[in-house]
């Protein structure tokens, strides 16, 4: 058993850290200012392979193991989860379309997806339909042409700012069978957008409503098959779960090494905070947490790349731990730093409003914990 990086696994996050660090972090409190990430920001990214992580090389994607993928974003999320988080999205995205479009579908999206000229959101979750998305309403009327769609998707990560959208609609009976995957782009007739959303982080990321009114697709945009929408949508989301793991625990090595240097600059009672043992034991317990999440990680990484049995088990489990582990400890990072912390200019507040949401997207952890008995039990 070899808990080592492979030189070109290590390659991926050093190449990934330095580009956080020269093109993310320097910027990332203005973009969470103006809500907005700058879009040229996103070919820069394609440039280096991040625009198609784990499409094959054989449809012009990087084809890296899930593995190292979650290096990508970890390193990524080191400068700001916020654009991290967003790029797992659009590679997400990517890979539906590379893993179930026909051949004129991805010649079509797969190209401009790859080099980031068009940006794509997921569309599933509803107003009335969140854990339950088997239960979503928007629906897809067929006609000579291809669809009319009619429904709105709620918290939506780019609504009004990406150029196309990948949306779950129901063609059929209700339940998971009924539903269908279609991509729907920006200035299609019938589609609009609700109001920005004022959220807790995440700022920088664009999130509103998308509305479907009669919008109009055509039939060479559908996602494969009628009716397999809901098994595309959930077979994205292990590796989902792997990437936002992997966000918040970069971000989490990123709020403890400002701490730790920090602690080492702030005097009380005559020495340097570090010096005393009840903070050096706070600093101890965090490194565990974290490498023990981080451990965590690659070991269901791996067994999402080796097809194991129980891999969607593990990456459920790993979300689980590796979320709330992140959000821990960012926390006390911020209570380690006393009423500093809670200044924007120290950094340590963004994080802790930007991992809090992990914890909910990509299946709540309740939802995950839900995956784990299951299988427990069934496996009894």
């Amino acid at each position: 058993m070899d808990f080592a990086l492979s030189e070109e696994a290590q390659a991926v996050y050093d190449m990934a850290r330095a580009f956080g660090e020269a093109e993310i972090a320097p910027y990332a409190r203005d973009w969470e200012r103006n809500e907005e990430i700058p879009k040229a920001l996103w070919p820069k990214l394609a440039e280096l392979g991040f625009g198609g992580l784990y499409v094959s090389e054989q449809s012009g994607g990087s084809g890296l193991s899930r593995l190292e993928a979650t290096l990508v974003f970890e390193a990524l999320s080191e400068s700001c989860a916020s654009v991290a988080a967003f790029l797992s999205i659009h590679n997400m995205c990517a890979k539906m379309i590379e893993s179930f479009g026909s051949e004129g579908l991805k010649a079509e999206f797969l190209p401009r997806a790859l080099s980031m000229q068009t940006v794509f959101s997921y569309c599933l979750t509803e107003p009335g339909c969140g854990s339950d998305a088997a239960a979503l309403k928007t629906r897809a009327v067929r006609t000579s042409e291809g669809y009319l769609l009619t429904g709105t998707k709620a918290f939506i990560s780019g609504g009004g700012y990406s150029d196309a959208y990948i949306v779950m609609c129901r063609t059929g009976e209700e339940g998971p069978r009924g539903i269908s995957a279609v991509i729907v782009e920006d200035g299609a007739a019938g589609l609009s957008f609700g109001g920005l959303e004022d959220k807790m982080g995440w700022r920088s990321q664009p999130t509103r409503a998308v509305q479907l009114d009669e919008c109009g697709v055509p039939a060479g945009n559908l996602l494969g098959e009628e009716g397999r929408g809901f098994a595309y949508a959930m077979a994205g989301l292990d590796g989902g779960r792997l990437n936002i793991s992997a966000c918040s625990l970069g971000a989490a090595a990123a709020a403890l090494r400002v701490t730790l240097t920090y602690m080492g600059e702030r005097k009380a009672f005559g020495r340097s905070i570090d010096q005393f043992q009840a903070l050096q034991f706070r600093l101890a317990d965090m490194e565990i947490e974290l490498e023990a999440a981080r451990v965590f990680l690659r070991q269901a990484a791996w067994k999402l790349d080796t097809g194991a049995p129980d891999a969607t088990k593990f990456c459920a489990m790993a979300k689980k731990f590796c979320t709330e582990a992140g959000s821990r400890i960012a926390d006390q990072c911020l209570q380690l730093h006393g009423g500093y912390g809670y200044l924007a200019d120290y950094g340590i507040e963004k994080i802790v409003r930007d991992l809090r949401v992990h914890q909910i997207l990509e299946g709540t952890n309740e939802i995950m914990r839900m995956i784990v008995s299951r299988q427990m039990l069934a496996a009894r």
